[in-house]
């Protein structure tokens, strides 16, 4: 999903802002508001995992127990 999205992004940083043809008029979303979406979907992927990069162990080095 996080590639799909990041792929979206790209290409709407390459495309006009705003397109009208035969008087219709499409607008695209804010490129602020995209990273903006893309940052929350990264961040709730990251805590959804098991893992989440931090982690405390106990180290007993032998002879000593």
């Amino acid at each position: 999903m996080g590639d799909e999205l990041r792929d979206a992004i790209e290409e709407a940083a390459q495309e006009p802002v705003e397109v009208e043809s035969d008087g219709t008029r499409a607008r695209a979303r804010n490129l602020k508001e995209q990273i903006e979406a893309d940052k929350y979907l990264s961040g709730s992927d990251a805590v959804a995992k098991k893992q989440r990069g931090l982690r405390f162990t106990r180290l007993i080095p032998p002879g000593t127990a």
